[in-house]
């Protein structure tokens, strides 16, 4: 079997941080998204992986490199456009021949791992394995309807779902989905969506099997689902101190501090991981945060937020809660009167002020 992962979407709903970065190369836990599925697929045996990837793709290949990493073969599959999941597969149909192959979507996340659903379908041999989730707003994902197990009907985002299964962003395929995709059309979104490719693999008496997981899933697409990744991941960390920690410090709780990290008079309450190089000093770290390397956090508060490498938050009154702060940014107070605020805000931002 091969492995499939979609890193080529331009991940429109976590701007401004994904006009300059990958969506799937956001940081979970310090860790890139897209490195939690490469790790899933490996586990499950399947070491023969190509990564479909688009205006991106430059970043994607400096962070992945070769897959030796992760003990992967990975192939890179330019996509011209992010034309649906259904048209990436095309796109990689050279590569993938008549293989049966996991399609994983780059920005999702299943903790538990997918290798016993790889085992079952390696076992079973139907045309199709879908993931499935229930979720409490539906109407953002393609939805599943079921009759005694079997798989009945697929919609792509309905306004009003019947059902509240959520297709997962893994699929497992044989072959004969070229042949069903190539008797779709684009949908309304101009978009060759892999929902209408399954209908057709239904509609034509296809064995298609659903899976309805029962462990925890989540599809990074918007900053609440990416700081409740965060805190997932940030849970089942193992207090691990490798950097510097001064006399005045209080560690709490599940924290990891990297090598090259430096702590001073401050407190950190985990789960908390802290990287390479960053300096905390007369700060209060609170739980579920994740600060990337060479970061500077000083006379601050920050909980239950993430925050990419090199970005410097010094002086800043109040806390900062619930929040993504991208690479090499800087957020500081201005002591002058009159009081005011001034911002440097880029396109498609939120900002939320008192």
């Amino acid at each position: 079997m091969k492995g499939l992962v979609l890193s080529g979407g331009k991940g429109t709903r976590l701007r401004p941080i994904t006009h300059t970065s990958a969506k799937q190369l956001v940081p979970i836990a310090n860790k890139p998204i897209i490195f939690y599925g490469l790790e899933a697929l490996v586990a499950s045996g399947v070491t023969d992986i190509g990564i479909i990837i688009g205006d991106t793709g430059d970043e994607v290949r400096a962070a992945v490199g070769d897959g030796s990493h992760f003990g992967a073969c990975v192939t890179y599959i330019p996509q011209e456009a992010p034309l649906g999941l259904a048209h990436a597969v095309l796109t990689a149909r050279e590569w993938l021949g008549d293989d049966r192959f996991v399609m994983y979507l780059g920005d999702n996340l299943i903790r538990d791992g997918i290798t016993p659903l790889v085992d079952e379908f390696r076992r079973e041999s139907p045309d199709a394995m879908i993931l499935l989730a229930r979720v409490p707003e539906p109407q953002r994902f393609g939805v599943a309807e079921l009759e005694s197990g079997r798989v009945v009907r697929l919609i792509e985002k309905p306004p009003t779902p019947a059902t509240d299964l959520a297709l997962v962003g893994v699929y497992l395929f044989s072959s004969r989905i070229f042949d069903a995709i190539s008797q779709i059309t684009p949908s309304a979104r101009g978009e060759l969506e892999i929902t209408d490719a399954i209908q057709r693999l239904i509609d034509d008496g296809a064995s298609v099997v659903p899976h309805v997981i029962s462990g925890w899933w989540k599809d990074t697409g918007h900053l609440e689902d990416m700081l409740e990744a965060n805190r997932i991941i940030l849970d089942g960390l193992e207090r691990r101190i490798e950097g510097q920690v001064g006399e005045d410090v209080r560690i709490e709780g599940k924290v990891v501090v990297e090598k090259g990290a430096q702590l001073r008079d401050c407190v950190v309450r985990g789960p908390v991981i802290i990287g390479p190089g960053t300096i905390i000093e007369d700060a209060y770290i609170g739980p579920f945060t994740s600060i990337a390397g060479d970061c500077l956090i000083r006379r601050a508060e920050v909980e239950h937020s993430i925050v990419l490498a090199s970005s410097r938050i010094d002086g800043v009154r109040g806390k900062i809660e619930s929040s993504l702060i991208g690479k090499e940014c800087e957020v500081r107070s201005r002591p002058v009167r009159p009081r005011a605020l001034r911002l440097m805000i880029g396109d498609h931002s939120l900002l939320e002020l008192p």
